[in-house]
């Protein structure tokens, strides 16, 4: 099997670093128009003559094009969302698989057909969260007669013995990235009622609640977006639901520092002028805040999962909980996020590779890729699953 990876950051590292281990990888290109972004990749691969850079522009249409004539069987993107629309037409264009960890545009929804006309398999939403999270409801959804409740949770937070700033976080993603999740919509389901949270309300009060999660203690759990399309792909009605809801994970008090900046349109899109400049709000708080939020070289981030799905279950009322926590690797020297997202991405491209994932078009993690292959491929890289069952209450 032949793989490219578009992207060479702490994401498109980690995918490499796994497809150049594994034996049903012949060759991996990976491609970035950054030169010092693949000079850093080269020192965390493993030593193999399997991985060969490529010096590459997505942007750049007739380019992106050469490299994926090559004779790839499956691309890995690791970009910026907004180059994944550049990335997918052409591999569909090349009859190249396709494989990302961001959630599906509009755009990927109308390349669906042309793929699936092309026999070329779209796999969208293959990282940590929308990914791993997804496989983990999947495979716990199918083990229930009838659901009551779905809950999914993540977040990428330093371990307590890193969280030593104010706000108890670090960068394992981009940050910028992060101020943008901050002012997105969400829809959560509440006894049946469908709840719509604004672009502007993720972190109220009343729409925050805190979790327990094992091995590392209570978080604070604050919406992150719409549950519906998830509900849709398992055949449930939001009325039938006593809850239903995607989250995002932070130490708690995370939502009292970040609700006054949101009302006071820090993290607003417009720009604001300042002396003749047009300054970019979010980006520059992103650009001020991120040398103060860095990983040390002997710090470790977590990289936390925790599915919860409610219903009749064997015949009686109970609740399966999944969760899944990862530490940065020292050794290696991959964050837990990159693991979570680029060791995700990669186990399902060679999934595709070998015929495990067959069914071309647009395909979702939570319905198409086979739970527990997958689950027994990221145990081999030390990310554990832990699976508790106990009887539901009833209190969503």
């Amino acid at each position: 099997m032949r793989a490219l990876v578009l992207g060479t950051g702490m994401q498109g590292r980690a995918a490499i670093h796994h497809l150049a281990r594994s034996t049903s990888v012949t060759e991996v290109t990976a491609a970035d128009r950054d030169p010092d972004a693949i000079a850093a990749m080269r020192e965390l691969v493993p030593d193999t003559d399997k991985v060969r850079p490529e010096r590459l522009d997505v942007g750049d249409r007739e380019a992106l094009g050469k490299v994926l004539s090559g004779g790839f069987d499956v691309v890995v993107d690791l970009l910026p969302v907004a180059l994944s629309g550049l990335a997918s037409a052409a591999a569909v264009e090349a009859g190249v698989h396709w494989v990302n960890a961001s959630y599906p545009t509009d755009d990927l929804r109308r390349l669906g057909p042309a793929a699936e006309e092309a026999g070329v398999i779209l796999l969208p939403e293959l990282g940590m969260d929308p990914g791993v999270d997804l496989v983990l409801l999947g495979d716990a959804a199918r083990r229930f007669s009838r659901i009551s409740a779905v809950l999914s949770y993540g977040g990428g937070i330093p371990e307590p013995e890193a969280a030593d700033n104010p706000l108890r976080y670090k960068i394992s993603w981009t940050f910028e990235g992060v101020l943008r999740s901050y002012r997105r919509a969400g829809v959560l389901v509440r006894h049946g009622d469908v709840v719509h949270v604004s672009d502007r309300e993720q972190f109220a009060p009343e729409h925050l609640h805190e979790v327990n999660v094992e091995r590392v203690g209570p978080l604070e759990a604050a919406p992150n977006g719409d549950v519906r399309p998830y509900l849709a792909a398992l055949g449930l009605e939001p009325e039938a639901m006593a809850a239903a809801g995607r989250f995002t994970l932070r130490y708690p008090g995370h939502a009292a520092f970040w609700r006054p900046l949101v009302d006071l349109h820090l993290l607003d899109e417009e720009p604001v002028r300042v002396d003749g400049t047009l300054v970019d709000r979010r980006r520059f708080l992103a650009r001020a805040l991120e040398p103060h939020l860095q990983y040390g070289p002997d710090e470790r981030d977590l990289a936390i999962l925790r599915v919860e799905v409610a219903g009749t279950r064997e015949g009686r009322e109970e609740r399966v909980i999944t969760e899944v926590v990862d530490r940065r690797d020292l050794e290696t020297g991959l964050t837990a996020m990159g693991r979570l997202v680029g060791f995700s991405a990669s186990i399902g491209a060679q999934m595709i590779g070998r015929g495990e994932i067959r069914e071309p078009g647009l395909r979702s993690p939570l319905t198409d890729v086979p739970a527990g292959a997958f689950l027994e491929a990221l145990e081999a890289e030390g990310v554990h699953v832990l699976r508790s069952v106990v009887p539901d209450t009833g209190t969503g």
